[in-house]
């Protein structure tokens, strides 16, 4: 029998996790519901953009060299429109053409004047141009977008911007990689919904509504089942039922080493353990196997601790099943403003309020670190990212990840 990687730092056990890859599939989908989806294909133009050399500006095209000792007196011959269906004259020495945003270049111009920079006679038929031409005033044909290249790579994240480039190319609908959909469940029998009567041993499920926030975040479907007694039985039973309807299951507690951490020892007995425990406190506790095919992982029962180890392992885990696509924490340098409390063996991930307004990032504890502590996760702006060992007082630098 295989001996089980323990107690791993969490970039082995991110590793580790993404040689069991999330196999979602692939759907098209018109770009009103691509905002957020994350591309499954190389997406090439259809087009170039511009397609034809047109004008930057509301103003006059002509031949640069007319303009050279200014002021220069031109004759008007035409009147050129964005959406210009009728073939433009070409100019001749001494000419101009009147000329708007978007209106296509006529042939032999090669410079472009705003119309504040130029003053026409009562006529309409001549411009007085103030000032040399300017090249640079003309959007050249393919300067933005080339017909047949790739501009958009998969794994990218369609923001906005890159809804609004996917029409530029002419694509009505995109490959995306389908949202997966992932099970919860949360494990304890002293756990009851928010809303029903707490007996004295009971406290409220709180973990399923946070990690299912995660999720969404993430780009995912998340799909939250009843919380599990602690019965073998019982979670045998909902593992069976969320591995048959989701492509990934995230449990809440049981995977320390009492002797009521079911999760840990049904998967240890009956599924595929491929880690258990890492290092980083909070949330040392985590797992990750596969539950009848499956991949499952198991997450501590701490709110915070729950909150965390989603941060660090599950979402780098689903980035690299969209190959590489979906939302990213930022990193930064921060100073501590106070003392914070760092860990020998372990990546420390202190909840920290982070003050943005001087010169340099500086980064405050929120509180109480108690790993059931949900609200410094609440009042944080990011987590420490202290190696182990490392200074950790007042003064010293160390990275930090935004939230």
């Amino acid at each position: 029998m295989t001996e089980v990687p323990y107690f791993i730092d969490i970039e082995s056990a991110v590793a580790l996790a993404t040689k069991t890859l999330l196999s979602v599939g692939v759907e098209d989908v018109p770009l009103d519901e691509a905002h957020g989806r994350i591309l499954a294909d190389d997406l090439r133009s259809k087009v170039d953009d511009p397609p034809f050399d047109n004008s930057a500006m509301d103003g006059f095209a002509f031949i640069h060299e007319d303009t050279l000792h200014p002021p220069t007196t031109l004759k008007i011959v035409q009147t050129i429109q964005a959406g210009e269906r009728e073939t433009t004259q070409p100019l001749q020495p001494g000419q101009a053409s009147r000329i708007m945003t978007g209106g296509p270049m006529p042939p032999g111009a090669d410079s472009i004047l705003p119309i504040e920079r130029c003053e026409m006679n009562e006529a309409g038929n001549e411009v007085t141009l103030t000032e040399q031409g300017r090249p640079h005033f003309i959007r050249k044909q393919g300067e933005n977008l080339k017909r047949g290249e790739v501009t958009l790579e998969k794994g990218t994240t369609l923001t906005p911007a890159n809804v609004g480039l996917c029409a530029t190319m002419g694509w009505p609908t995109v490959p995306v990689f389908k949202r997966a959909k992932v099970a919860i469940l949360s494990t304890g029998d002293e756990l009851k919904l928010p809303g029903e009567a707490l007996e004295a041993h009971e406290i409220y499920e709180s973990n399923s509504f946070g990690l299912a926030g995660l999720v969404d975040w993430m780009g995912h479907e998340a799909i939250r089942y009843p919380s599990v007694n602690d019965s073998m039985d019982a979670l045998r039973s909902s593992l069976d039922t969320a591995a048959k309807e989701c492509d990934l299951i995230l449990t809440s507690g049981g995977v320390s080493m009492g002797e009521w951490d079911y999760v840990r020892k049904i998967m240890e007995e009956e599924g595929d353990v491929h880690f258990w425990r890492v290092k980083i406190r909070p949330g040392s506790p985590p797992l990750f196997g596969t539950w009848n095919g499956t991949p499952i992982f198991g997450l501590p029962g701490n709110p915070a601790s729950s909150h965390v180890v989603f941060r660090v392992l599950v979402a780098p885990y689903l980035r690299a099943s969209m190959h590489g696509g979906g939302p990213k924490e930022h990193h930064l340098m921060v100073e501590l403003g106070e003392d914070i409390k760092g860990d020998a063996t372990c990546l420390a991930l202190r909840r920290i309020s982070i003050d943005t307004s001087g010169d340099h990032p500086i980064a405050y504890s929120t509180g109480h670190q108690g790993s059931g502590n949900l609200g410094g996760v609440a009042r944080a702006d990011g987590l420490t990212l202290l190696s182990p060992g490392q200074p950790s007082n007042k003064g010293d630098r160390c990275r930090a990840m935004f939230l």
